[in-house]
């Protein structure tokens, strides 16, 4: 265990990460937004792992927690967990606070903790959303999070999700989600930024190939 690693962390009960992915989660993702798959046996079922993502939603984190036959930890903005339903629910599928502005030392922290704790870590590569869904700015943290944990890293592109809030719309709506996932990306080398550049470029050109797929 890394030294950066070594960090108290609540731990989240297995049964109520899966009550609350299959019951409420999983027939929302699949039913309400007619949601697919591609490539699920690229997941490694085993293993230290980092999902690095797109992000275009607030429901990304767990329509991916619905997707991933692995257990998935997220950072989410501190704002997130303000209503008391959805912050329950996204703690439930192992969503942790990260509070901007605070920097992002405890938030690493935290990430290579649930790595050691065997959860799917996932970070949305550009740090916050984008209109499209395509990556433009991506952000190290991700590659720092696999180098210092050694964790393979696997990119995944969420299509659709950019189109389930509306502005002259109230509720969410039935946008088609497809979720692409694609081939296992080995950790940088060393914490080197020139190390970290590499592997974080690769994984966000992977995801814009992946999101403009047809």
């Amino acid at each position: 265990m890394t030294k950066d690693s070594k960090l108290s962390v609540k731990k989240t009960n297995p049964a109520i990460y899966y009550l609350a992915r299959f019951l409420v989660v999983s027939p929302f993702f699949h039913l309400y937004f007619r949601g697919k798959v591609e490539n699920v046996e690229n997941v490694p079922r085993e293993g230290k792992l980092m999902i690095v993502s797109n992000h275009a939603s607030i429901f990304d984190p767990p329509i991916l927690a619905s997707a991933i036959p692995r257990r998935i930890s997220f950072m989410a903005k501190q704002e997130l967990f303000n209503s008391r339903l959805f912050g329950q629910l996204i703690s439930f599928l192992g969503a942790y606070p990260v509070s901007r502005g605070e920097g992002d030392r405890n938030a690493i922290r935290q990430a290579l903790a649930r790595i050691e704790q065997e959860w799917a870590t996932c970070v949305f590569i550009e740090g916050t959303r984008t209109a499209d869904g395509r990556v433009y700015n991506p952000k190290l943290g991700a590659a720092l999070i696999a180098a210092k944990s050694q964790a393979s890293i696997l990119p995944v592109c969420l299509c659709g999700t950019e189109n389930i809030l509306v502005d002259s719309k109230k509720l969410p709506q039935p946008a088609s989600v497809t979720i692409k996932i694609g081939d296992v990306i080995a950790p940088p080398a060393s914490t080197k930024k020139k190390d970290l550049e590499l592997v974080t470029q690769k994984c966000a050109d992977e995801i814009n190939k992946l999101h403009d797929q047809v």
